[in-house]
Parts: C-alpha cells; structure tokens; sequence
C-alpha cells in the first residue's frame, strides 16, 4: 500500500480518496480512455481489481457485492457504448436500492468536439439508468466529486451514483484529496404515519402489513413484525422481488406477493388496509387486458409508515412500542422429506433444495419459471440468504452470484439459473473461476422461456408454431457443461434428483466454482 504523494495526478486522487471512504473493490471492464485508472490502481493497490469481460458482468457484481458487504463497489466502464452495455444490471440495482459508485469514461475535454467514432452523449446514457450523474471538470476537484457521488451511494435507501471521467482529467497533473462526505441521514418517523397505521391494526378490519428492504434482512426488526402480527392479527407480505432476505432454520419465514398478475390479485383481495414499510404499493410486472396496473384493491386504505428512504427496523420498533408487543421466536417449518431417485421437476425440485443447501450459503434466484418450485425451499432449509433478481432485467444470476463470493469469500454461493437468462452473461462464470470463488451453479434447463409462453396467453394470444419457436432453445440445444469447461469451470450434467442433491452437496464443499446442469 503507498504513501499518499505529494503530486498526483486526477485519477490517482479519486482512487485514494475513495479508498479512505471505505471502497476496498473496482469491478471493471476498462478502455483507452480508464488506462490512467487502470494505472493508479496498480501503483496505489488499494483497492481490489475484479475484470468482467462484459460490462453487464461488471454491474451485476458490484450489485452482488453490495447486497452483502453492506457498502459499495466501485465500476470501471468505458464511454457511453460500454455504459449502455452495463445498464441492464445497473436497472436491477436500482431496483434493488443497493449502493454503488460508477466510473465512466470519456473522451479528453479537448477531443470531444471532433466527434470520434466512440462519441456519444455519455451523460445522457448514464441518466436513467442512475440516482446521480456528474462529469469531471478538472483534475484538482476530481476526487471532490467522487466522494460527492459515493455519499449519495451510501444515502438511504441505497443509491447509484455516476462519475463521468473524462481522460484528460484523470491523466492532468494537479489531483488534490478529498475528505468523506456524510450521507444524507434517513427520512425521520412520520408521527401522523404511526398514529395511521395504529389505527388500521386497531380497526378491526383485514390488514396486511408490506414489508421491504432492510426490514427483510433484520432479523431483529422481523422478530419485532411478527411480534406485531401476532399482537394484532394483522398478516404480512413481503414485495415479489427483494435484494435481501434472511432466510432458513432458525429465521423468519415470510410470503411473497407472487408473480402471476391473477395469483398476486387474489393473494391481496381480502385487504381494506395496508401498512407499507420500505416499500411502495404492489404494482403488476407489466399490463393485461382487463387486469389493473394496482395491485391492492382499489378501496384498500394504505398507510406508509416508512418509505423507501426511511428507517424501517426503527419505524416497526416504535410502532410495536406504541401497541406493546413483543419480539416473537421464530417458528421453524417442517423441511421436506427428501427425494428418492428419479428424474427433475418442479414437484421434487424444492424438497430436493431443502435438504441440499448447505449450512450459510448464499442463495441467488434467478430461477425465473422455476422460481415459484424453488422458493419455499429457503424457508426450511438450513440458515441461508436469498437475494432476488429485483428489476425483472434478466442475466443477473451469474455476475450477482460472482460479486456476492467476492464480498462473503467463507460462505458458500449456490445460484438458481435458468438457462435462457444464463446466456445474457454467461462470461461471469470466466471472472468467478479466475477469482476462484466458491459459487456452484445450478441452470435449471427447460430448454425454453418458459415464462414467455405463460405470457402468452395471459394476453390472449392463442400461440402457433412460429410464436413458440422464438420462445424455444433447442435448436440446437446449449451445452451449458461445454461452455462453462471453455471458462475454466468445471461442470456436470444431471438428470436424476437424488443426483442432483449429491452433486450440490459436494461441489459447495469444495473451493472455487462448479456448474450443474440440472435438466428439467
């Protein structure tokens, strides 16, 4: 680790001082115009050096990150094109509220106006894709501006923040340190929002208590939510999608709003009240003919507590004060009777991954179709931690998995994967093996998307040959073992369940990353 020069330039200022905030990982995909980065890292070496070999590996795993280290990463990308290639990801992660600090470059202030074939408007690409953007001005307020951007990060609820870094001030001599800016501090209790949501418990009528982000990874805010519940008679929820959730023997079990547009209605029918804890109201994945866009029903009166930018562990804690419960103990569920011989389908899948799990694993869902056979999985296994595909942006599986092994390098990362999204960024499997992580993946191989055929008919299409050819992936059929041997990850295809729960056990137990294809 080096002394902090007397002289340095731009880039080598923002590197050190993100440092001093606390950023100890660079996930990057550089180009010409980051190679004053890709220096300052080297010559500093203060921060981890991750390579993606596409950008959306890059942002998924510095999501991944994120999501279990508690604090952000820092992203390498290069220019607009590179950007846009990063932004399905990022789309996720905002989704999921995680924090993260995003360097992109750009062409030299002076070259801009030449339009050279890499031009774009790299502020523009940035911008929907994330909570803050701002382009250098100058070598001397460079890492100013960094420690700007990983202060919103860190913000609540968790925030992307954008740098844009053109070339010519991070190679500028003149770069100054900066010191660490505090976040902004969450939004305080709303004493009128609490007087609300007791009068809805007290109201006597059916309530539902939604409940979202750092709440579901407390387990002492969630001892306190079922304590309230069992107080009160009130049911909780949490969204379809979350970043986190503390999961497995021992924890808290919770339902989800499912995902079908028609289960997830009916699911929320009998509420007239709802008490929202950092999460907004339900809302359908996408609109249906006949089908509203609200989930709640349109005469359900909704109460929220704590917004998105708010403390709910602290919000449940004055709540439950005010009504005078207490933190409930957990009730474990029954764990399945495992599988005996015979082939892969959704009726065995979850007993199966109940009794496979390893103890702390870290489970990534991006089982999509398969996604309502191998959730409840989570709750009877032993202890583990579940993150979600949170924006619906499929190809998080893979990346989110490498990053959560970068941030948990003694816990075991287990990845639910379906095949088709498992193609969206398929290079992760090369950064998990040259980083030797512990991560085994499972792709789930239906040899289709699946979902897309429920979908389908949930617009009333009556699908014919050419429809369902586009939604098939047999022809020809993936070799997800071949393609992963070509990454440096070995693999095994499986066909038999009790086969398929050996070979979890036993490819969690050993170092670096092993993919299953387990086929449906």
């Amino acid at each position: 680790m080096s002394k902090t020069p007397k002289e340095m330039n731009g880039a080598e200022s923002v590197v050190r001082s993100l440092h001093a905030g606390g950023v100890e990982v660079c996930f990057a995909n550089p180009g010409t115009s980051e190679m004053q980065f890709v220096d300052a890292l080297d010559r500093t070496k203060l921060m981890r050096c991750v390579l993606g070999l596409f950008e959306g590996v890059v942002t998924g795993a510095a999501d991944g990150y994120a999501r279990m280290a508690g604090k952000p990463a820092v992203t390498l990308l290069h220019l607009a094109p590179g950007f846009a290639n990063a932004a399905a990801n990022l789309h996720n992660a905002r989704k999921a509220r995680v924090p993260m600090v995003n360097l992109v470059g750009d062409h030299a202030l002076r070259h801009q106006k030449y339009d050279a074939p890499l031009s774009a408007d790299v502020e523009g690409a940035c911008a929907p894709f994330s909570d803050w953007v701002r382009s250098g001005r100058d070598a001397g307020s460079f890492a100013a501006d960094a420690m700007t951007a990983l202060a919103v990060a860190q913000s609540k609820p968790g925030k992307v923040a954008t740098l844009i870094a053109p070339a010519d001030i991070g190679w500028d001599a003149g770069g100054k340190m900066a010191e660490v800016v505090a976040p902004a501090a969450p939004a305080p209790l709303d004493e009128r929002a609490l007087d609300a949501a007791i009068k809805a418990l007290e109201s006597g009528e059916k309530t539902v208590l939604l409940v979202g982000s750092a709440v579901l990874e407390n387990q002492e805010a969630m001892a306190l939510l079922h304590g309230i519940a069992d107080k009160t008679g009130a049911d909780i929820l949490a969204p379809t999608s979350n970043r986190r959730m503390e999961r497995g023997q021992g924890r808290f079990a919770i339902n989800k709003v499912p995902y079908p547009i028609n289960a997830a209605l009916e699911c929320l029918a009998p509420y007239s009240r709802a008490i929202l804890i950092e999460t907004p109201p339900p809302v359908a994945f996408f609109a249906y003919p006949g089908k509203p866009s609200l989930l709640l029903p349109v005469d359900c009166h909704n109460v929220t507590l704590a917004a998105v930018d708010a403390d709910g562990p602290t919000a449940l804690a004055a709540l439950a004060d005010r009504i005078g419960a207490k933190p409930a103990t957990p009730r474990d569920h029954a764990r399945p009777a495992a599988p005996q011989a015979g082939g892969i389908t959704l009726q065995n899948l979850g007993a199966a991954l109940a009794n496979a799990l390893p103890e702390d694993a870290i489970v990534v869902d991006e089982a999509v179709s398969s996604g309502g056979a191998t959730f409840p999985a989570g709750d009877s296994a032993a202890p583990n931690t579940w993150l979600a595909l949170t924006g619906g942006s499929i190809g998080i599986g893979i990346p989110l998995s490498a990053g959560a092994a970068i941030a948990c390098p003694d816990r075991p990362v287990i990845t639910l994967q379906a095949d088709g999204s498992a193609m969206y960024t398929i290079q992760g499997l090369w950064t998990q093996a040259r980083e030797n992580s512990n991560v085994t993946t499972i792709i789930l191989a239906n040899q289709s998307y699946e979902i897309l055929k429920g979908e389908l008919h949930n617009v009333g299409a009556q699908p014919g040959p050419d429809a369902l050819s586009m939604l098939n992936l047999d022809r020809p059929q993936l070799d997800f073992v071949a393609m992963a041997k070509g990454m440096g990850v070995p693999g095994k295809r499986v066909e038999d369940i009790a086969d398929l729960m050996r070979t979890i056990e036993e490819a969690a137990k050993e170092p670096g990353p092993f993919l299953i294809e387990a086929m449906l």
